[in-house]
């Protein structure tokens, strides 16, 4: 997902992240049951899709559809689709109120955070057998999945890397990036003490979105939100501890800082102040507009450092059908056009959204990207929050206790109990 609350537009520079045409191979039918239990309840028909479909998709991911949908309709010349553009602060209450009113659209693009909520309001179909899923990255694969059975697919994705000055860090002593917890804190160091940046890297203290950098390095250590059921919250655990304890301690030992003003990363790290941050594909093309050509051959980016794994944090949007639709088969058939191989690599192509199919990472265009291979590496280890009605509320009570953590000191132990209290009060919501 990108969370609807923070997501930005996946940006990519001219010089980094300029992949072009992609060869995406095909993906195969899981082993598995494709709804992780759950038997499907119908299967995609032989032959074109027919009659009108409405779809929804929001942001600039709406504006582009109507364009790659002009292939669908010329393989299918009897199914006509209208696409509603709708804008992603209001698309929530958009979608509720349908489904309140019983009035959604056949198939839509949803965030991976509203995944639970509509799921388990009744809305959605599960996936039909006919949809592959093999070639899906894993946690991608597991954002559609609520309670055991799949609703739709990934659509496309994006992950978390580390950034840094490659320059900054030859001089600071690192001439290739660290690969674990006690080589990120070395650099960040060296990046200050030798480097001469005012912090070694940049990490949110708290706030919007914190948990989306917090989280890789309490799953790296072992943590999980919720047992495997998805019944109980499962934040007061020493590997959760462990997470906050390491990321505390960037800032007690002013390796990062509280005091950083909101929404200059780009410029602090163009001008050397803070050379390190943890963002997602876009943040390149930030960086070069911000820093020009002088800056493009020093942007790095490295995967999450290692503990027990190396596990960042998956977003992306899934599309997926409405359970209420009167045309649910050519719906489907709409679905199995947008994960088809060639279909993905047009998509990247109008809108820089990175494939959900891993198989396109192979391809020359991408392959040969100095930064996008890793984000594609990253993606085979990297987890969503499980997909529960509640979720958005339990990360903003996350965001408030790291907040305490990183500015008020607030010891790692009683974090992760004051997280623990407030989701389980919160509960994971749904019946």
């Amino acid at each position: 997902m990108f969370t609807h609350s923070i997501r930005r537009r996946l940006v990519i520079g001219s010089a980094a992240l300029t992949a072009t045409a992609l060869a995406l191979a095909g993906c195969g039918r899981s082993e598995e049951t494709p709804s992780g239990g759950s038997e499907p309840t119908t299967t995609v028909s032989e032959g074109p899709a027919t009659g009108n479909l409405t779809v929804w998709a929001m942001g600039t991911e709406g504006e582009n559809l109507p364009k790659l949908l002009e292939q669908f309709k010329q393989a299918n010349p009897d199914v006509k689709v209208t696409v509603t553009p709708i804008p992603w602060d209001a698309a929530h209450d958009k979608f509720t109120t349908a489904i309140a009113a019983n009035t959604p659209p056949d198939a839509a693009m949803v965030g991976t955070t509203w995944m639970g909520e509509f799921a388990d309001l009744g809305a959605l179909d599960p996936t039909p057998e006919g949809i592959d899923n093999a070639g899906f990255f894993p946690g991608a694969l597991d954002t559609t999945k609520v309670k055991g059975t799949q609703y739709g697919v990934p659509w496309y994705v994006e992950t978390r890397l580390v950034y840094y000055r490659k320059d900054l860090a030859a001089k600071a002593g690192f001439s290739t990036p660290p690969t674990d917890w006690d080589g990120l804190k070395a650099m960040a160091k060296a990046m200050k003490e030798k480097a001469g940046a005012k912090y070694g890297i940049n990490l949110q203290p708290g706030g919007d979105g914190s948990w989306q950098t917090v989280m890789p390095f309490a799953w790296s250590a072992g943590a999980n939100i919720t047992d495997d059921g998805q019944q109980e919250f499962t934040f007061d655990t020493p590997e959760m501890q462990e997470g906050l304890k390491y990321y505390q301690s960037f800032f007690t030992e002013k390796l990062a800082g509280t005091d950083l003003p909101p929404n200059q990363t780009e410029a602090q790290f163009v001008n050397g102040q803070v050379p390190m941050f943890i963002s997602g594909p876009w943040m390149a093309g930030s960086v070069a507009k911000v820093g020009g050509d002088k800056i493009k051959p020093n942007i790095g980016v490295f995967q999450i450092p290692k503990n027990k794994t190396s596990t960042s944090f998956v977003g992306g949007s899934d599309f997926v059908v409405f359970k209420s639709s009167k045309n649910k088969d050519s719906a489907w058939k709409l679905v199995k056009f947008l994960s088809d191989p060639k279909t993905q690599a047009a998509w990247f192509k109008l809108s820089s959204d990175l494939p959900a199919v891993k198989s396109a990472w192979e391809d020359p265009s991408i392959a040969s990207d100095p930064l996008l291979p890793v984000f594609g590496k990253q993606l085979e280890d990297a987890k969503a929050p499980p997909a529960i009605v509640s979720w958005e509320q339990v990360a903003k009570a996350f965001d408030t206790e790291v907040e305490k953590m990183a500015k008020a000191g607030q010891s790692p132990a009683d974090t992760a109990k004051a997280i623990q209290t407030k989701a389980a009060q919160i509960g994971t919501g749904g019946s």
